[in-house]
């Protein structure tokens, strides 16, 4: 296996973040840890990365012991923080410029790899920009272009796509696609579920430090069963409504939040017409309703009764 979490644990204080958490990431693919924010993605993968030290089990990269020696797998790893790493004061060429330094590049091959880096995250234009002038999405691409100097074997993202603007976030999604088709491996978090439908081979859910499901997208869907997503906007939520939904026995999960109400149902199309005079008759004021078909968010709600957004 090429990188394996065994029974891995971390607490701050008295609070467990991360509890025997046992992940398996394949070489070649794109590997997902999804959940909320709080779950213990960011620590797990702090663990993985030798930020922190775990209080128990083991991290296994290529079968050696990266909690034992870490140094191995930081030379082949290349990582994108959840925070901007960057020296704000400095352009991108002279950002990048000393990040590849201390990966080991030098000279000619340290040249080329800044102008590849700069082309790939599509900022060659301006690279002689100070980063303290880059908006948010464009700092969130020099982010990436600093891990991938050295060419990593293996790079972790950990939600590189927040507060950015749509532009940048595609481009980052489809510079993802094709790091992976060029063959590295790439473990990438996030509590954006259609970032990860779209991206990832495999997913592990996580949710209060826990695995709760891993597998493929076509595995995890396949555990809420032919369940459609019912969501109905509401301008007026009475008590009564979940307990008139809960009377169904097709009705496998609701959940009411501000002005939504999120049913988790079987057959949907069949069954709409009850649901919308169930909701009508406890006077809910039906703004819209939209269906979706068994997707990552319908599994959280499956397995936790929560939005994943919660």
């Amino acid at each position: 296996m090429f990188l394996q979490t065994k029974d891995l644990v971390k607490s701050f204080g008295d609070k467990v973040v991360v509890d025997h958490v046992n992940l398996e990431v394949k070489e070649g693919e794109v590997f997902g840890l999804l959940g909320p924010n709080g779950a213990g993605k960011t620590t797990t993968i702090s663990m993985i990365c030798g930020l922190l030290k775990p209080d128990g089990g083991d991290i296994l990269f290529e079968g050696k012991s990266a909690v034992k020696d870490s140094m191995f797998l930081k030379r082949v790893m290349g990582v994108v923080p959840q925070d901007i790493a960057l020296y704000p004061m400095l352009t991108a060429n002279e950002n990048l410029y000393f990040w590849g330094r201390m990966y080991g590049l030098s000279g000619r091959e340290l040249d080329q790899r800044v102008k590849e880096v700069l082309d790939i995250m599509g900022l060659s234009d301006r690279a002689k920009e100070r980063i303290d002038k880059y908006s948010g999405g464009m700092k969130r691409r020099i982010n990436i272009a600093a891990a991938l100097m050295h060419r990593p074997r293996l790079l972790i993202m950990d939600e590189p796509t927040v507060g950015i603007d749509p532009q940048s976030r595609n481009h980052i999604l489809e510079s993802v696609k094709q790091f992976n088709q060029q063959g590295m491996t790439i473990i990438y978090t996030s509590h954006y579920m259609e970032e990860v439908e779209y991206l990832c081979h495999r997913v592990a859910i996580m949710d209060y430090g826990k695995v709760i499901a891993l597998g493929t997208k076509d595995e995890l869907k396949a555990m809420v069963g032919d369940a459609d997503k019912v969501i109905m906007e509401t301008g007026l939520i009475f008590d009564d409504i979940k307990q008139r939904l809960s009377a169904f026995d097709y009705v496998e999960n609701i959940m009411v939040t501000d002005n939504t109400v999120d049913i988790l149902v079987h057959d949907a199309k069949t069954h709409l017409p009850d649901l919308i005079s169930a909701v009508i008759g406890a006077g809910g004021d039906i703004a819209s309703i939209k269906v979706e078909e068994p997707n990552l968010e319908g599994v959280f709600l499956h397995l936790t009764g929560r939005q994943l957004r919660d």
